[in-house]
Parts: structure tokens; C-alpha cells; sequence
């Protein structure tokens, strides 16, 4: 009898199973059967009678609002980030109102971050389609624009301290954290990756070369003292600001035609790295954006950034006030994040891939441009408009600067990388953001103190 149940019972077990199993696979077929009714039913809405995608058909008045909506949405679809999009037509509307200036300061914050996504985005499209020569000087261009046009703005406004914090942020968060974020992602997925050391030794050295133009005029104004009236040594440091930044931008401009004319075959393994991954490997092959298009998007995209910044910069003093923030902060740790989101993404992602040369090119390559060409060509814009923009900065923000490019040089010196490396480059910035959330906007005079003591010593 007990042999009965067991047998009946386990028949009944089986039952259930075959039941299960039958109806689990109902479902999925049914699921699947769904699934591909609305595949092709969306496949049949985007093609003609013929078969052909509508941004394909022959006929002009379809194929150009087809081709436009098919281009926006791969553009879109391009970057996650381009979720926050929805903040930017928000953060002009708060702005032409006059809202909150902190609810104004946050929503144009976040509003920048998607735009210099596409910002990148339209210039690796552009660049690739001109070739390397001119594409190499559209990414020198367009490469920081969001900080350039950050800067025109807070220049124009007067707002000194925000500009020189600005450049000097900029740099700080791409030689610290971006470097930093790529050396720590790449390291734990690969134990040591290796990188064109040649080519980072010639960008450590015009980095210390950049370093060396805002450590002069800083000393030289410590050791002026009170020799001289105050307005004769602001005189002074404008002469010396406008004459370095020429040879800076003459050095950067050599600087090009090394890296793009006489020496290319020294950067011939970052090229045949970033060819690796094949034509449909990144999108920056140009697939998506034909010339014309990828001109009126950084046109379009530039005049979006201009106004987002006059709103972002008009509340920063709200911000001082309300938040107990200094400027320096803002302008040294803030408004980089917001122009640097996109290096960060794309050198995080290739450091992964295991291709530093890359990595290298975006994290030191950017702090170059910044140093060698758009805080001297500030410095001159601000000659021509009437604006005291200078290479003077505190001496304590020099010799941070300093420290931070000596510690990268030390780092990138041997062509190898590995996570503590990363993990001491983040560190590194961790703790001068910290040194700069409690630095005043006006600091005393015990460094200017010190620095005449030791001058006359």
C-alpha cells in the first residue's frame, strides 16, 4: 500500500512538472510571439511600401523629417547623460524669470553637464570627417569650450577670481581625478597596463613649463614687496601676464605641428589603438552626424551653453551668500565637473579597454590645452576688453598647482599605471578639494609675509 502511494504521488509529481514545464514554455513562446508582432510592427511604421528605412526613401518631403528624427535619436541615444537634457530649456526658463538664484544655479548646473556631452560628441564627428590635421584643431577648439565660454562670461562680468579658479580647477581635476578615476578603473580590471611613455613625457613637460609661468609672476609680485605701490606692481604683473601668454599660445601652437605635422609618428600608436576597435566600435568614427550636421549642433549646442553659463555665473554671489560657499570653491571644484563630465566618461571607458594611450591623450591632453591655450588667450581677452586678467595667482594656489603636477609627472614618468597609482592621483584631489572648501576668497597676507622673508633672505 505504501509502495501504491509512493508511486501515485510521484505520478502526480510528474504531472505537475510536465504541466509547469509545458506552460512555461507557452508562455515564453507566447511572449516571443509578442515581442516579434510589435518588432516588425515598428520595423513596417519606419519603412516605405518598399522595404527602405524612411530616412532612405526617395521622396524629399519624407526622407528629411525621417533622416533628422533617425539622426536626433542616435545623437541622444549616444550617452546616458543626455537623460539630463529635460534641465536645460528648465534652467533658461528659471533664468529669464529671475527665480531663486540657488534653484537657478543647480537646474543650469546640471543643464551644462548633457551639453558639453553633445558638445564632444559633435566635435569627434566633425573632427573625423576633416581628417587629422584640421580635426586636430577642432578638438583643441571645441575641446573646452564649456570652460572657455564659462569664462568669457565670468570675465566679462568682472569675476576675476571665478576665471583664474576656473583654469586652475580645470586642470587640477583632469591631471588628479580624471587620470585618477582611469588609472584606479583600468587597474583593477588589468593588473598593470602600459602607455606610450614618449608621448606623456612631452605633456608632462610642457605642463611644467605651464607651471612655471604661474609660479614667476606669483614670486615676483611676493618679491616686489612694498617697493613699489600697489598699482605699479598690478602694472607690472599685466606686462609679464600679457607677454608670457603670448609665448604660451606660440608654444602650443608648435606644440600642434609636433604632435600633427613633423613628429606624428611618435602618437602613430595612440592612432592604430584608437583603430582597434573597428569601424563600428565608437562613435566617434562619424557614422551618425554627416559635416553639415555636426556644425549646426555645435553652433546650436555653443549658443546653449552661452546662455546656460550667463545664468549659472549671474548667481554664483547668491550662492556665496546663501550657501557660505567661497568662489574659489566653486570655481576650482564645481564648474570644472560640469565642463570636464564627458572627458571623464570617455577616458574612464577606454582606460577599461585597456587603452591608456587614449586615457592619457584625454586627461593630460585637456590640462594642456587649458594651461598653454585657453587661460592665455583669457589673459589676452581680457587686455583687449579692459578686464585685469592676469597669470597671478595666490601663492597657495600655485604651489598646489605645482604639487599636483609634480606628483603626476612622478606617476606617468615609467609609461606604467596600476589602481594604487589611481588611488593616490584621487587622493591627492580629495584632499586639495578639502584645503580649497575652507580657503577664504580673501586670503591674508602671511604668504605674501613669508615669501618677502625668504626673498630677502
Amino acid at each position: 500500500m505504501r509502495q501504491n502511494f509512493r508511486r501515485h504521488a510521484s505520478g502526480k509529481i510528474q504531472q505537475i512538472r510536465n504541466s509547469t514545464e509545458n506552460g512555461a514554455e507557452s508562455l515564453s513562446a507566447s511572449l516571443h510571439h509578442h515581442v516579434d508582432e510589435h518588432s516588425a510592427l515598428l520595423n513596417n511604421t519606419f519603412r516605405n511600401s518598399d522595404g527602405q528605412p524612411l530616412y532612405e526613401d526617395q521622396r524629399t518631403w519624407v526622407r528629411w523629417p525621417a533622416s533628422f528624427g533617425y539622426t536626433s535619436w542616435q545623437t541622444l541615444t549616444s550617452n546616458p547623460v543626455h537623460v539630463l537634457l529635460v534641465f536645460v530649456p528648465i534652467g533658461i526658463a528659471f533664468g529669464a524669470t529671475h527665480q531663486n538664484p540657488t534653484v537657478v544655479f543647480i537646474l543650469n548646473f546640471l543643464a551644462i553637464i548633457p551639453l558639453a556631452s553633445l558638445l564632444s560628441f559633435a566635435t569627434e564627428e566633425l573632427s573625423v570627417k576633416l581628417g587629422q590635421t584640421l580635426g586636430g584643431l577642432m578638438n583643441a577648439t571645441f575641446g573646452n569650450a564649456v570652460e572657455l565660454i564659462v569664462s568669457i562670461v565670468a570675465l566679462k562680468n568682472g569675476e576675476i577670481r571665478i576665471v583664474q579658479a576656473s583654469m586652475l580647477g580645470s586642470i587640477l581635476s583632469n591631471i588628479l581625478l580624471v587620470l585618477g578615476c582611469c588609472f584606479l578603473a583600468g587597474g583593477i580590471k588589468h593588473k598593470e597596463q602600459e602607455f606610450n611613455s614618449t608621448v606623456a613625457s612631452t605633456m608632462s613637460s610642457l605642463m611644467a613649463v605651464s607651471t612655471a609661468s604661474l609660479i614667476i609672476p606669483a614670486t615676483l609680485y611676493a618679491a616686489m614687496g612694498t617697493s613699489k605701490p600697489p598699482d605699479d606692481k598690478t602694472d607690472n604683473i599685466l606686462i609679464l601676464s600679457h607677454g608670457t601668454s603670448i609665448i604660451l599660445l606660440i608654444l602650443y601652437a608648435l606644440y600642434l605641428f609636433f604632435q600633427l605635422k613633423t613628429h606624428a609618428h611618435l602618437f602613430d600608436e595612440e592612432s592604430e589603438t584608437e583603430g582597434e576597435g573597428g569601424p563600428d566600435a565608437e562613435h566617434s568614427e562619424g557614422h551618425v552626424l554627416s559635416p553639415w550636421a555636426a556644425g549646426v549642433a555645435l553652433v546650436i549646442v555653443t549658443i546653449a551653453v552661452a546662455v546656460c553659463a550667463e545664468y549659472l555665473v549671474d548667481s554664483i554671489d547668491s550662492i556665496v551668500e546663501s550657501a557660505h560657499i567661497s568662489r574659489t570653491f566653486i570655481g576650482l571644484i564645481l564648474l570644472p565637473i560640469v565642463g570636464n563630465a564627458a572627458e571623464h566618461v570617455t577616458a574612464v571607458v577606454v582606460a577599461t579597454k585597456n587603452k591608456m594611450d587614449l586615457a592619457i591623450g584625454v586627461a593630460i591632453g585637456s590640462s594642456m590645452q587649458i594651461a598653454l591655450l585657453v587661460t592665455p588667450f583669457l589673459v589676452i581677452l581680457g587686455w583687449i576688453i579692459g578686464q585685469p586678467m592676469s597669470l597671478q595667482f595666490e601663492i597657495f594656489e600655485t604651489v598646489v598647482f605645482f604639487l599636483a603636477v609634480l606628483v603626476t609627472n612622478y606617476l606617468i614618468s615609467d609609461g606604467k599605471s596600476n589602481y594604487l597609482e589611481g588611488a593616490m592621483l584621487l587622493g591627492m584631489y580629495f584632499i586639495i578639494a578639502l584645503a580649497f572648501y575652507v580657503y577664504p576668497d580673501k586670503p591674508g597676507e602671511g604668504a605674501s609675509t613669508l615669501w618677502s622673508m625668504m626673498s630677502q633672505r
